[in-house]
This record gives C-alpha cells, structure tokens and sequence, in this order.
C-alpha cells in the first residue's frame, strides 16, 4: 500500500504540477492557436499597395479541395492502425497470440480516440505552457461545423490529429506483445497518452516548449513535418522501457517465436505503407506543391529502404527475407516522417537508405547484445529510425543538398543542435515518465499475465478465441 500512494503521489505530483503551472480552468476562454503544423500564409509582397491590404485583411475561408484531401488523409492514417498494424503485428507474434495482438491495437484505438474529444485535443492544441495547453476545449467544447483551423473545418483537424494519436500507443504494443495483460494494456495506454504523448505533442505542435513559438530556441523551434519525435520515438522509447519492465517471454532465445504468418505481415506492411501518405503528405494540411514534395519522399525513402535491408541481408545472411523487406520498407516510413516536408528527393533516397542500415543493426546486433525482449522491435525500427530522421532533417534540408533550405541566418550547425535537443528532450521526458506510468500499472493491476496463460497463449485464455481452428 505504501508503494502504491507513493507511485501515485509522485504521477500525480507530474501531472498537476505542469497543469498548476497555467491556472487551468474550465472557464478559461482561450483563443486556438496557430499550430506548427498548420499552412502558414505567404507574406505580403508590398503591405503599402491595396491588394495587400485587401489580402491581409481578408478572412480565412473554407478550402472545398482541402477539406476534402484531409479527410481522405485522415481516413489514410486510420487505416494504418485498423488493419494495417493490427494485421502486421498479428503476423509477427506465435498463432497462439494473433487475436490478442490484434484485440489490443483495436481496442487501444478506440479508447484513445475517445479519449482525445474528450481532453486530449484541448491540452494538446490550446495556448497554454511549456508542456500543456488547456482545458477551454474539453468535450470539444466551441467546436463547431463553422468553425475553421486554417482552410478546413475544426472537425478535420482535430480527427486528424485524433489518428496520430490513437495509432501512437498501439505501436507501443509490440514492445511487450505475448505476455502483457489486456487490461493493463488499456490502463497503460490511457495514462501514456495523457502523461506523455500529449505533452510531446504539444511541445512540438502545439507551440509549446519546442516549437516555433517556445522559449527554448527564440522563435526557432525543432522541425518535425510529421511525428518523427511525438510519434516514433516517443513510441519506440516507451516500447523499450516496457519490454525491460514486463520482462522476457517464457523461452525468449531458447524457444522458436517465429512469426506465425509473414503472408499476413506483409499485407499489414503495405497497408501501412499506403496508409503512411496520409500521415506524412497530410500533415502539410492543404493539397499543394509541398504535399507533392512529401508524396515523393515518402514513396522514395520507403523504397530505397527496402532495397538496403534487403542488401544487407543478402551480404550477411546469403538469403534476402520477405519480413526483412517488410521491417526496411517501416524503417524508411519512420525515417522520412520528420523530414518528408523540409528534404529533397534524392536526400529522400539516402535517409530511406541509411536508415534501413541503423535499424537492422539494432535488431539483430544491438538487441543481441544486450539482451532485451522487444517482441517486436519497436525501438529498433521505430525508435532509432526516428531518431536518425530527425537528426537527419537538419543536414538534409539545406538548399546544398536538395532540401527545401534552412531558415535565414541558421546554419546546419545551428539545426542538427536543435533537432538534437528536441530528440534528447524526448527520449528524456518520454522514459522517464513512461517508466513511472508502467511501475504504477503494475501495482494497480499487474502488467504480466501468468507463465501458464503465457505458455497457453493470450487469445483463448484472455478473450475465450482463437485464430484459427484445424
């Protein structure tokens, strides 16, 4: 008991010592702000002529084609979660865990979406401090069919970024896969997604502690298109801290836990891939040149990836593998997602590539070598392929490589060194309190299921089913 109010003090010490530091009140009447993430309007050629004036002046309307291009986007990146992921993991795990897996994702979704409408989109994308916005845009409090973020409805934005939420901590799922409560896997994800996701995001997107509008870098914030630190490395890190905390599988490197159907991973795999354009060309927000740009570099980064696993594997290994094919085409994804807006195509192609390189290295030698259980190898592709992205962005998009150039007067120096703080800022915040937030569950309800329900298998003794009958 005393372990226990002690956890809970010190989360509850974090949560309400970042909210205490805004006033926050229901009552608050706060203006949204303009997030990152957001098109940002072209200035004025000449503010002294007419058209200027009259340009300046003019009111922000709704875009029918954009509109329609982010809900299709949005509808992109929840097919990306529901099948594509939950097929892709379902694939990987032992039959005896594939509707566990799959139940988790599907479930973790849904929660988190609900979840979000009720105070995840206010404390991400209200003005508020560092780490939190604030609570004026609760239960989608002033939302309304008229009212707009940019050139499309409120409505779009906000499930937009409703997905990216949702999908985030499903991804963590593969970290601790075949031994994890059900039950813990839900209370895990609603705590994560308040205690970390949404600080990070708001952190990056939502003009808090590393955006433009923080007070870190003086108006120059980290550049993260689409979710290189809120989504993959925040994922990939907290996957790590979870798979160290569960514990191994029983037999974990003496027993055979290959994957039950690479047939089904590979469609999981490209539904992601397909999926993933809508994650990456939608955070641009509007249908333009620069979406064109994103769509280019995703589909290249991803391929060139595939090509470099592959390479890899045929050199070390005699044989190229359809599940390495599927893991490097993931690789380059996460790799390009922060940098897909401000790179070139051909830097596209040498990130895709590198990337596929960093993460087969952490699959097989880093987590060899060490000895962790990361079922699925989520901080090996997700997390260290963000991370080589994210870095990755500060030298790719200068205008010497192909890129989009860099702000005027900031050097690649002056990028790669704020990128690298926004990386550290995550991967410090998202481990420690990630770590926190599992101690808690496993108190509360326990994380791990028994070693005879483990060796059963989590389909038929935690949901009553099973994937196949022969």
């Amino acid at each position: 008991m005393k372990k226990l109010l002690s956890t809970l003090a010190l989360v509850s010490a974090l949560g309400l010592g970042v909210f205490g530091l805004n006033n926050i009140s229901f009552a608050d009447e706060v203006a949204a702000p303009e997030v990152a993430a957001q098109v940002e309007a072209a200035p004025a050629a000449d503010a002294a002529t007419p058209a200027a004036e009259t340009a300046a002046a003019a009111p922000v309307t709704l875009d029918v084609g954009n509109t329609a291009f982010m809900i299709i986007a949005t509808v992109l990146v929840i097919l990306m979660a529901i099948p594509g992921l939950a097929l892709f993991y379902g694939g990987l795990v032992r039959s005896k865990n594939m509707l566990s897996v799959c139940m988790q994702v599907f479930v973790t979704f849904s929660l988190i979406s609900v979840i979000w409408a009720l105070y995840g989109y206010s404390l991400t994308f209200t003005e508020g401090n560092a780490f939190y916005g604030n609570f004026s845009k609760s239960f989608l409090a002033g939302v309304t069919p008229a009212s707009l973020s940019g050139s499309i409805p409120e409505y779009v934005f906000l499930t937009f970024q409703l997905a990216f939420a949702a999908l985030t901590p499903t991804l963590i799922i593969g970290g601790f896969a075949e031994r994890t409560k059900f039950s813990a896997v839900l209370l895990c994800s609603e705590l994560w997604v308040t205690f970390v996701y949404i600080p990070v995001a708001h952190m990056v997107w939502g003009g808090g502690y590393l955006s433009d509008a923080g007070t870190l870098f003086g108006g120059h914030g980290a550049k993260d298109f689409a979710g290189g630190t809120v989504v993959h490395i925040n994922a990939g890190i907290a996957a790590l801290i979870g798979a160290l905390i569960v514990g191994k599988r029983v037999g974990f490197g003496k027993d055979a836990m290959a994957p039950h159907s690479m047939v089904m991973t590979l469609i999981g795999a490209s539904l992601l891939w397909i999926g993933w354009f809508g994650f990456n060309v939608g955070s641009e927000l509007a249908a333009d040149g620069v979406a064109g740009m994103v769509l280019i570099n995703t589909q290249l980064a991803t391929a060139a990836a595939v090509f470099g696993w592959i390479a890899a594997e045929w050199m070390l290994k005699g044989k190229p593998s359809m599940l390495g094919a599927a893991s490097g085409a993931i690789a380059g994804l996460v790799a390009i997602t922060p940098a897909c807006g401000f790179v070139g195509p051909m830097g596209s192609i040498v990130l895709g590539f590198f990337a596929s390189f960093v993460s087969l290295w952490a699959v097989t030698k880093l987590k060899n070598g060490l000895g962790y259980d990361d079922s699925l190898d989520v901080f090996g592709i997700h997390g260290l392929a963000g991370i080589i992205g994210a870095l990755a962005t500060g030298v790719l998009m200068s205008a010497d490589f192909g890129g989009v150039g860099l702000p005027e007067g900031i050097t690649i120096a002056h990028q790669v060194t704020t990128q690298a703080i926004a990386v550290g800022v995550t991967i410090l915040w998202t481990a420690v309190v990630s770590f926190i937030l599992f101690k808690l569950v496993d108190v509360v309800v326990g994380l791990r299921v028994t070693e005879e329900v483990e060796r059963e298998g989590l389909d038929t003794a935690e949901h009553g089913e099973r994937a196949y009958h022969m």
